[in-house]
Formats: structure tokens, sequence, C-alpha cells
């Protein structure tokens, strides 16, 4: 089995690919390498992976790509923390528009006139930015308001692609939306507008590595955006990529949609004090203030997952004590080395 995975030096790719190669899979990745410049993976030699730099906007090159692959994998976009959804907030849309389209242009030449079985679209739980329905159940997007930040509006019209394609061109599709992915690999992003937080300067990418890294460098009381009571899902990448290749591979996941999440939730207040206790221990009380949030930040973010452990047997199990384990030693490692 082949497939064609874009925007494959990213963060969550970066775990698909190598859930992918485990997995037997002959993996072709395509990246510009803008967000991060060209990040050392640990399958670059793999003999199953083939990286091509170039552009997922042109079509032609796309579809030399997928022309002998069994499966698509659509990853690539712009993407940030909140603090990028205000500083690119027409970039975002744009870009991301130009991108979807491309895909999707590729996928339907490649269903249609090569072996390509199905696309497999890398949505976002943005699209339940506006939602009242807690937990959030797949359907809801269809439902709710639509998101008010322009990224959050831009996945939601990704999905829609997805649809339509299949309802014009028979393009057998799955939409997999990932909730608050938290593992290794993700450094400071090129062009990520850097943001004062209390005594350290943020390049504001995700809420764990922020923590961790203002816990490292001192930061007492630690700050927090907003009053710490969000809720969040923070989900392991490794739990993450088995569910996209769960989603790819079985028979009820064709044209579905699918919250992949694990199903405990945790403010952003506890996520704070766990990682204050991993560095810390019991040696420093564990303090914070509030700074003024950002106008994206979803206050609860919730999925409804039992779509996805019903139709595909499908569970993420891994706890946030056994992520933090992982990941907070790593940040820790890569403050060190200047790349966060």
């Amino acid at each position: 089995m082949k497939v064609l995975v874009t925007g494959s030096n990213g963060f969550i790719a970066g775990y698909l690919v190598a859930e992918l190669l485990q997995n037997g899979y002959e993996v072709v990745g395509i990246d510009n390498f803008s967000k991060y410049g060209k990040v050392a993976k640990s399958y670059d030699s793999h003999p199953k992976y083939t990286l091509v730099e170039g552009d997922a906007k042109n079509v032609e090159l796309m579809k030399k790509l997928v022309a002998d692959c069994d499966q698509f994998v659509i990853c690539a976009a712009m993407i940030g923390g909140i603090s990028y959804f205000h500083t690119y907030a027409y970039d975002l849309i744009a870009e991301n528009d130009r991108i979807t389209a491309a895909a999707f242009d590729t996928a339907i030449w490649a269903h249609k006139h090569a072996k390509l079985k199905k696309a497999t679209l890398l949505s976002s739980s943005m699209v339940f930015e506006s939602t009242k329905e807690f937990p959030t159940p797949e359907g809801a997007e269809l439902r709710s308001p639509p998101p008010l930040s322009t990224y959050g509006f831009q996945k939601l019209s990704c999905e829609f692609y997805a649809r339509g394609a299949h309802e014009q061109y028979k393009l057998p599709y799955t939409i997999v939306r990932p909730f608050n992915c938290v593992g290794i690999g993700e450094g400071r992003a090129r062009g990520e507008h850097e943001i004062i937080s209390g005594n350290v300067k943020l390049a504001m990418s995700h809420v764990v590595p922020d923590i961790v890294q203002k816990i490292v460098k001192g930061q007492d009381p630690l700050h927090i955006l907003g009053d710490g009571k969000q809720v969040r899902h923070y989900t392991y990448g490794g739990d993450l990529a088995r569910g996209i290749r769960v989603c790819m591979e079985h028979p009820a996941a064709l044209n579905q949609d699918f919250n992949i999440s694990t199903p405990v939730p945790h403010t952003v207040l506890e996520l704070a004090e766990a990682i204050w206790k991993k560095i810390h221990g019991n040696k420093k009380p564990f303090r914070y203030t509030s700074d003024k949030p950002f106008e994206y930040d979803v206050q609860m973010r919730t999925p409804d997952v039992s779509k996805a452990k019903r139709l595909l047997g499908f569970e993420a199990t891994t706890p946030l004590d056994t992520i933090l384990d992982e990941v907070v030693p790593w940040i820790e490692e890569q403050v060190k080395l200047g790349t966060i």
C-alpha cells in the first residue's frame, strides 16, 4: 500500500509517517519546509520513505506523486497557535484555500485516472469554535454558528471540499478532526508572532511547550492566558496517528467524519499544575497569575468520541501524565538548545 502525505515534515504528520511506515506502508511525503525549515526525522533514511521538497499547490507535481498511490492524506496547511490566527488572519484563509483546492483537484484526478482509493482529510477541532453542544458530536459543525476565526472557518470549508468532491465526482473520503495534539518534534515556527508572557518571550505554538518553557526559564508566578478554566482534551501524537491510520483503513470510515481525541478533559490550570510538578516536584508551591486572553481562545473544547469507538473500535488511551513524562524532558532540552 502506497500513500502520499502532504505537509509531511509537520508536527502531526511526523507522527503519522512513522505510524504508516511501522505498519508496512510505502510513504511519499511532500513539504516546502515553510514553517520550521528542514527538520530531521527518525525515518528520513527509511527505505520505504521518499521526501519531496515541493509546493502542495503545484497540481502537476502532485499528480506525478500520487499517480501510483492507493491513499492520499491531506495534511498540508498554514497552522499555528492563537496569536497566529490574529497575525495571519487573511493568509490563513487564502493560502489554505489554495492548498485545499490543489489537493482535491489532485485527488479527483487520481481517483478517476489512476489507482487512488480514498482521500483522508486532516481537519481541525476549530470547526466547532462556536458550538454550544458539549460534548460535541460529529455533525454539530453543521448545526452551530460558523467559526469566528478565519482558520476555523477555512477548516470547515475544507470539509465541504471533501463532501463536494464526493457529491460531484464520487471521490471517497474520510474527515479526521484532531483535538489538541501533544507530543515531541515541534519547534519554533518561522514567522510565528512573538508574545511577551510575563518575563518570557514566546512564539505561541501550543499551550504545552509554552507553559514548559516559562517554568523552565524560572517564571514564578506562572503567567496563564485567561483564568485557566479553559477545557481541552490533550491527545498524544502517537494516538492521533494511529487514529488517522484506522480512519484510512477501516471500511466503516468511508465517507464519514470522526473526532479523534482522548475522552479525558483537563483545564489549562490542571495542565499547568501538572507540568509545574513534573519540573519542580514539591520544591516550589504552584503559583500563577492570569493574563488577558486572546479573542479566539475557545473556553470549552470537548469532543464526543463515541462514533470512532463504535464504528472503528478506536480509542485514544495515553493519559496526560504519561504524555508529559515524554514531552516535558524533550521541551526542556529544546529550550537549552534554543529551538523553542
